[in-house]
């Protein structure tokens, strides 16, 4: 493992990467226009990013590529044509969410280095070796996570050999990354696919507690933690910011470095961090850090807090004195401005001009004279010395020699043809001249692909160029049944004896978290074996490793997890295991992923797709695609507490006791007038619901030919004060529903339709505030 520090910066624009890296980035991460999850960003071509690349190896910095969404099977076509070029690059590595990218980046571009996303809500130790497995070689955790935390899941990194990173400043979401459905579930406007549209950030109607940004939270920043973050062995500190300025970036990451350099060399901290409150900021916590989640975490201004800064720290209180500091921060900030872009205005990322001269006699070999010019890129600060245009030349020869003939000639248009590729990203063909050659020659064309694959490979930086992917057309494997079964999930041991009124199977939800050495729910699923352990999306420290020995203690022949770690560990252990609604899968290719590597018999496919983008699915091998058509619509999950700011709370942090013994429940309402349910359940995360259920009975007539089974959820989580309609009665009307779609399956007569648009009425009634409008929308 490295010991060396990484300062890892944003790039949103050509500016601010420029900017990282005259300020003293170890390495700057950054998306294309396509497949990266901050649309808002201005971003980079293709073109851009090679001049890019090669401009930050001047420096000595890295250069990462954020490829973090989730993909639709329909986009890996393109995806493989641009994982082809960027093998072709120097790119330092891909920052990726899904697991189906995972999954083609390890089988078919061994050569890019995978990082995995923070979007992969990476929390808890099993889940290192999982994405080890698929190839990552580091890992960027939760940003919810403490210290002693992010100290055991980096002891375990290191075991596994992978890097971690750690954000250290910028924007935090209230919610957990990967987790947040908050505008997907009404416009289609998904995080996970870079179009977050920060609800957590908007107004709201003033709560009981008097706040109207009840979900804004301050931006992060461990500048005074940076030892702690050493001490726990993490590699690299990440700075968010990809739709921040080169302002922004040339002050945050040069402050970071100036920070880290100084406790290196003396072992102390230098710097104050005075200069972070001069550009954009919401003001700072560390608290997800300490561990000490409190109040003071939330902030009633979502936009540049540094004008308040200024104020309170000069403290001016008539409107002159006021207006003074104003000034003199917008001063600041030109002067800020202005040194920025006089520093990097030198910096060029335009393609290095090529020249390639063809000559030759008859009897002699042909000869490529090669020149290369390089770009002047001033280095101008942080004592770079200045570097002078240069020109490499080069020549080579083909194997034979030219032969004088009448036909098949080579001359100016055939050697155009085939050189004129070179014109590409990464070069300009300045001059392709074959006046040194003469007329009515010939030699093998097989001489001129051996003479075109030399000098690729010398552009190439000595590396052979690798030939275009094309992924293999996949296998569509029907399902084993022809039917279709129903499922339920459940939360409450009350509810066990529906288990009497159906033959479906049940899956028990598990909570988010326990008292340290819980053995209650071994015994639990002992006594209950039909029951089948249902496991969260997160699970942290000692909850991790309850949820563990569950799974050793009872050894249940199926289980189903949103969480990968305990999907690696269910693995290690022969359990059955199918893959959770939380998991966020997409594509084919993700299913590939977690059958071929871990053994998963099955998954529920994201409710975030529609109709479309379901049936170009291809199944695996006696693998099961499952559906919930039946729940309540998660918007968010939250390490933090949403009621302080929404009803008040007498207790101004979480304690120990808040996971496990508050149960509360209220709503918020936004300036359009639309409610969300705010609910906390016994030891449980804090979440935010759509004010509609999700009810989605179209698939069941569409689809059923695709799913091996529907699930139901009957846990009523996030329902607030609504009555819960009965279950048992929402169980007979589903399984009539799905018993009219399998007998039609298999050949029968539609004899039950008047049955089955019975058993939609009545579940109409019971259902009445009810959507499936993610199921026409998809991303």
């Amino acid at each position: 493992m490295s010991p060396k520090i990484e300062l890892l910066a944003p790039g949103g624009d050509i500016d601010a990467i420029k900017a990282a890296i005259i300020a003293g980035a170890d390495a700057v991460y950054c998306g294309l226009d396509t497949f990266n999850a901050r649309n808002r960003a201005a971003n980079i071509s293709f073109d851009e990013l090679v001049g890019i690349i090669r401009l930050a190896h001047e420096y000595e910095c890295q250069i990462f590529l954020t490829l973090n969404i989730i993909i639709l099977e329909r986009e890996f076509k393109t995806l493989a044509k641009l994982l082809s070029k960027l093998a072709n690059t120097t790119l330092d590595g891909v920052i990726v969410q899904d697991l189906g990218m995972l999954y083609i980046l390890k089988k078919h571009f061994p050569t890019l280095d995978i990082h995995a996303s923070t979007q992969l809500t990476t929390h808890n130790i099993g889940q290192i070796p999982f994405l080890k497995k698929l190839g990552a070689s580091r890992v960027n955790l939760s940003r919810e996570l403490d210290l002693k935390e992010i100290t055991a899941i980096t002891a375990v990194s290191q075991e596994e050999n992978v890097l971690t990173e750690v954000f250290v400043h910028g924007s935090l979401c209230v919610a957990f990354s990967g987790l947040c459905y908050s505008t997907s579930a009404s416009v289609g406007n998904s995080g996970n696919r870079g179009r977050c549209s920060q609800a957590c950030r908007e107004e709201y109607k003033p709560t009981e507690s008097g706040n109207k940004f009840p979900l804004n939270i301050k931006d992060n920043s461990a500048f005074f933690d940076l030892p702690a973050l050493i001490e726990a062995g993490v590699h690299s500190f990440k700075v968010e910011g990809r739709i921040k300025g080169a302002s922004y970036v040339h002050t945050v990451i040069d402050s970071f470095r100036k920070q880290i350099d100084g406790f290196v060399e003396t072992g102390e901290l230098l710097e104050d961090g005075e200069r972070l409150y001069k550009v954009f900021n919401r003001d700072f916590s560390n608290a997800f850090l300490r561990g000490d989640l409190n109040q003071s975490m939330f902030i009633e201004n979502p936009r540049d807090n540094s004008k308040y800064h200024a104020i309170d720290k000069s403290n001016a209180i008539s409107v002159v004195q006021i207006q003074d500091v104003e000034q003199s921060l917008n001063d600041e900030k030109e002067e800020i401005h202005a040194d920025v872009f006089d520093k990097i205005k030198h910096l060029s990322i335009d393609k290095r001009d090529l020249s390639l001269v063809f000559s030759g006699e008859v009897g002699e070999p042909l000869t490529v004279t090669i020149k290369i010019n390089e770009t002047d890129n001033q280095k101008i600060s942080q004592g770079f010395s200045n570097k002078a245009p240069q020109e490499q030349i080069h020549v080579m020869h083909s194997e034979r020699a030219l032969i004088a003939s009448e036909k098949n000639c080579i001359d100016h248009s055939a050697i155009e043809k085939r050189f004129k590729s070179f014109n590409n990203a990464e070069f300009n063909l300045s001059e392709l001249s074959t006046d040194d050659m003469p007329e009515s020659v010939t030699i093998a064309f097989k001489e001129l692909t051996t003479l075109k694959n030399k000098i690729a490979a010398l552009l190439n930086d000595g590396k052979t160029v690798l030939a275009e992917v094309e992924l293999p057309k996949l296998i569509r494997h029907d399902k084993k049944d022809d039917t279709a079964k129903l499922s339920l999930l459940i939360c409450d041991e009350s509810d066990i004896n529906l288990g009497d009124v159906t033959d479906a199977d049940i899956y028990f939800k598990l909570p988010d978290a326990y008292k340290r050495g819980c053995t209650k729910y071994v015994s639990f699923f002992k006594e209950n074996p039909r029951l089948i352990p249902w496991f969260p999306s997160v699970l942290i420290g000692k909850d991790y490793d309850v949820a563990v020995n569950i799974l050793e203690q009872v050894k249940p022949k199926l289980i189903v997890t949103n969480n990968t770690g305990i999907a690696n560990r269910a693995f290690e252990l022969g359990i059955e295991w199918i893959a959770g609604p939380f998991l966020n899968t997409t594509n084919s290719y993700a299913l590939l992923a977690m059958k071929e590597s871990f053994n998963c018999s099955g998954a529920f496919i994201s409710n975030e797709i529609n109709r479309q983008q379901m049936k170009t699915i291809a199944r695996p091998e006696n693998f099961k695609m499952l559906y919930s058509v039946y729940h309540p619509i998660l918007l968010m999950t939250s390490r933090q507490c949403f009621f302080q700011q929404s009803v008040g709370c007498e207790k101004p942090r979480i304690d120990n006791g808040c996971m496990l013994s508050c149960d509360k429940s209220t709503s918020i309402t936004n300036l359009k007038g639309i409610s969300f349910a705010i609910d906390k359940q016994k030891a449980g995360y804090p979440s935010i619901y759509n004010k509609d259920q999700f009810l989605n009975t179209e698939i069941i007539k569409d689809l059923t030919q695709l799913f091996d089974g529907f699930m139901i959820d009957l846990t009523n989580i996030g329902a607030g004060d609504k009555e819960s309609p009965d279950k048992a009665l929402l169980i007979k009307q589903f399984e009539q529903l799905l018993n009219n779609e399998n007998s039609a399956s298999v050949g029968y007569s539609n004899e039950l339709s008047s049955e089955q648009s019975d058993a939609q009425d009545k579940l109409n009634s019971l259902v009445p505030d009810s959507t499936n409008v993610q199921y026409h929308n998809g991303l």
